[in-house]
């Protein structure tokens, strides 16, 4: 069933629903969810308040479904990052604006940005990183490994969209057991939460097992260390926990390895790291 509004008129009633519901910023989320629906851009919202649209009853089940917390992100099936859009849904945990720094910390790495090589990601949600490698780096090959069968969907999706299928190898897994291959650099933004952490009411709508690493948290990070050294990969970028920089020295204390570096997020927390072996 359609009904028709004033654009102002809309985005008061969104608005009021979503200020009921205790979210921040109610008004700008009424003017996101109105923009994503109709596929309009800023300005013409600007000069249309007093234009009328026919309003399906799905837009308001976006509005309801905003008003349950669940993420901007989730319902409108799209996320920006590193200036791209991305296809998403819960199959795939959202990518954050942070982990972007890691793939700057990759570029740093790769000297040569011709070269032929095999990047190998762990935990590749919905394809961002990836994807992103790919478009950096032309003569690299990816095998990008996800033991989630709802997130490798994901990141088909946006592998077609971009093109890349022939760059490209999705494999289902834990950690490193699907690769045989020799591998020049390996990338994760694995789970990094501790399991009895709080979480924001939010979170509860992506993936649990892409957000919790262990009862400590850094179980994950220790096992994938582990098969740098084994495997003598010589690059191992990985995104961790604002509070694990200390554990992952100890662990690697007495071990052999060529450097250890960190870098921080923008709110200047450590948030990451590249093994050189």
């Amino acid at each position: 069933m359609r009904r028709k509004y004033l654009v102002q008129e809309l985005l008061r009633e969104t608005t009021q629903k979503l200020t009921q519901a205790g979210i921040e910023r109610a008004a700008r989320e009424a003017q996101l969810l109105f923009m994503a629906f109709f596929e309009k851009d800023e300005l013409w919202l600007i000069s249309h308040q007093k234009s009328e649209v026919e309003v399906e009853e799905a837009f308001f089940h976006w509005v309801e479904r905003r008003s349950k917390n669940e993420p901007f992100e989730y319902i409108v099936n799209r996320v920006s990052f590193y200036s791209e859009e991305f296809y998403i849904d819960e199959g795939a945990l959202i990518p954050r604006p942070e982990t972007e720094l890691l793939i700057d910390e990759i570029e740093k790495n790769v000297v040569d940005k011709d070269a032929v090589m095999i990047f190998v990601e762990v935990g590749v949600g919905s394809g961002i990183i990836s994807i992103m490698l790919a478009k950096k780096f032309k003569n690299a090959k990816i095998i990008a490994i996800d033991i989630s069968s709802q997130a490798l969907r994901v990141a088909q999706k946006n592998i077609e969209k971009f093109g890349l299928q022939e760059r490209i190898e999705l494999r289902e897994g834990s950690l490193l057991e699907p690769i045989v291959e020799s591998i020049d650099y390996l990338v994760s933004n694995p789970p990094y939460i501790a399991a009895d952490a709080m979480l924001e009411s939010n979170l509860s709508y992506e993936p649990q097992n892409a957000l919790f690493g262990g009862s400590v948290g850094d179980e994950i990070i220790q096992k994938l260390l582990d098969e740098v050294l084994k495997r003598k990969i010589r690059f191992f970028s990985c995104e961790m926990g604002y509070d694990q920089k200390d554990k992952i020295q100890n662990y690697l204390k007495n071990k052999n390895f060529s450097s250890l570096e960190f870098y921080k997020d923008y709110s200047a927390f450590d948030r990451g790291f590249t093994l050189k072996v």
